[in-house]
């Protein structure tokens, strides 16, 4: 039988590798704007996001929004709102990408409380919906078409 791997690449796939963090989160390394990063895999939330310290790491041209954000135990976050970007994650790349852009101060205190080093943002359910994702958690593998 043809193996997961091999089918997925027949339909045009790419395959990008993650690592799983002691506090269980999914860690993906990727590229926003041509500038690496690493980010939080998280089907649980609806848009990618990176913190406000991100904005000039990845050259985003961010934007006010009247959108607030809510995530586990927040509710109500101020937003901006970065049109256009390019993301990369491995040899999948979107050119018309849109990030939210908030304070991440919550989660990444909650990684380093467990000794984790921090992330830069959380790639969501947006991307994963346009790359039509599987995710394969036994062997750390995201596909994206």
């Amino acid at each position: 039988m043809e193996d997961l791997q091999d089918f997925l690449k027949g339909k045009k796939y790419k395959k990008i590798k993650f690592t799983v963090l002691k506090t269980q989160h999914l860690l993906i390394k990727g590229k926003i704007n041509g500038i690496k990063g690493n980010f939080i895999l998280d089907t649980g939330a609806s848009n990618s996001c990176v913190g406000f310290e991100s904005i000039e790491q990845f050259k985003l041209d961010a934007q006010f929004s009247e959108t607030k954000a809510a995530g586990a135990g927040a509710t109500g976050i101020e937003t901006q709102l970065a049109r256009n970007n390019e993301i990369q994650l491995g040899r999948w790349k979107n050119n018309k990408f849109h990030l939210i852009v908030f304070d991440m101060s919550h989660v990444n205190d909650a990684l380093r409380h467990y000794k984790t080093k921090p992330v830069d943002g959380i790639i969501g359910a947006d991307i994963l919906l346009k790359g039509k994702a599987i995710i394969d958690y036994s062997n750390h593998c995201l596909y994206l078409k």
